[in-house]
C-alpha cells in the first residue's frame, strides 16, 4: 500500500502477489475496507511508543510527536487515508491514545479534561504531521524538525498551563 496507496488495493491484485485464489482472501478479511483497515492499524502499531520509564511528561510528549511524524513520513499515503476515514482513529483503546492519555496525566491534567485535552492535542498534532508528510512545510527534513520542536514548545507550554490553572473539577472553560 506504500506504492500505490490505499486505492490502489484490490483484493484480486493481492491474491495474485500472493498466489491465491482471490475468494480465499474473504476467509479471513469480511471486505476490502476491512483489509485496509487492519493494514492502517498495523502501520499505526509500528509507532515506536516511549516506555513508562519516568521520563519527564514533555519528553514524553516530544518522543511520542516525533515518533508519529516519521511513521506518518514514512506511510503517507497510509496516514493520509487513516485521517480521512474517521471511523479508524475514533479507537481510544489505540495503543498511540494509551500513551499520550498517560503523558497528560503525568502532566497534571485532570480526569475531567483528558479526554478533550487528549482529542485537541491530538488534532493540532495530526495537522503538523500531516502537512508535514504531505510536503506542504517549507524547507527539508531539518526545518521540519525545527518546526515539530516549535510546535511541541507551544503545546507543552499550554499542556502545563491547563494543568495549572484548573480548579479541581472544573474544565478549563469553566464548566
Amino acid at each position: 500500500m506504500d506504492e500505490s496507496g490505499p486505492e490502489g488495493l484490490s483484493m484480486r491484485r493481492l491474491a495474485a502477489e500472493l498466489g491465491v485464489n482471490p475468494m480465499s482472501l474473504y476467509h479471513h478479511v469480511p471486505s476490502r475496507e476491512a483489509l485496509i483497515g487492519l493494514v492502517c492499524s498495523r502501520v499505526a502499531g509500528r509507532v515506536p511508543l516511549p516506555p513508562d520509564d519516568g521520563a519527564p511528561w514533555q519528553d514524553q510528549l516530544a518522543e511520542l510527536a516525533l515518533a508519529y511524524l516519521r511513521n506518518a513520513q514514512a506511510h503517507p499515503a497510509i496516514w493520509a487515508y487513516i485521517h480521512t476515514h474517521p471511523e479508524l482513529i475514533e479507537d481510544r483503546r489505540s495503543p498511540i491514545r494509551n500513551i499520550l492519555d498517560r503523558v497528560l496525566r503525568l502532566a497534571g491534567v485532570a480526569e475531567p479534561e483528558l479526554r478533550r485535552t487528549s482529542d485537541v492535542l491530538h488534532a493540532l498534532v495530526t495537522g503538523f504531521v500531516i502537512a508535514a508528510a504531505q510536503e506542504h512545510l517549507p524547507g527539508g527534513q531539518d526545518e521540519i524538525d525545527r518546526g515539530l520542536g516549535t510546535a511541541l514548545r507551544l503545546l507543552v507550554s499550554g499542556v502545563a498551563g491547563l494543568s495549572q490553572r484548573q480548579p479541581p473539577g472544573r474544565s478549563a472553560d469553566g464548566r
